[in-house]
């Protein structure tokens, strides 16, 4: 992991990494709240996870990664409302295969979970531009 600040969504965000490393999903659910929203991009249409059980299932695809490398490009951060918005290079393993590609999360949080997530993908695996 690059560039993380030494803040406490910088830990967040280390500890939300460590989490996907070590698979462990029940873990990484507590970090959202039970009524979170994820929205994502990484099928080039937007998906929509609507609370933890909707969320355990979009988790499972991260059983299948390894060696997964970050490097921030970019961090904001704002205390009130505390949010997080960053983009990122990603490295990694899934199914054997080597992927390269840029994300751009951004978190809002309530009471120190995370209530909405974008879960954007900006550059794909493919080389392809969002």
């Amino acid at each position: 992991m690059k560039n993380v600040p030494d803040t406490a969504l910088g830990r967040m965000y280390r500890e939300h990494i460590q989490l996907i490393l070590d698979k462990n999903i029940d873990a990484l659910l507590a970090q959202y709240t039970d009524d979170c929203l994820l929205i994502s991009s990484f099928m080039k249409t937007p998906l929509y996870y609507r609370g933890q059980e909707q969320l355990r299932e979009h988790m499972q695809g991260i059983l299948g990664i390894e060696g997964l490398e970050t490097d921030i490009a970019f961090w904001a951060e704002t205390e009130n409302p505390q949010t997080l918005m960053i983009v990122e290079a990603i490295q990694m393993t899934a199914g054997g295969q080597k992927a390269e590609m840029r994300f751009a999360d951004s978190w809002v949080l309530r009471e120190g979970k995370i209530m909405i997530h974008f879960a954007g993908m900006t550059q794909y695996p493919d080389g392809s531009v969002a």
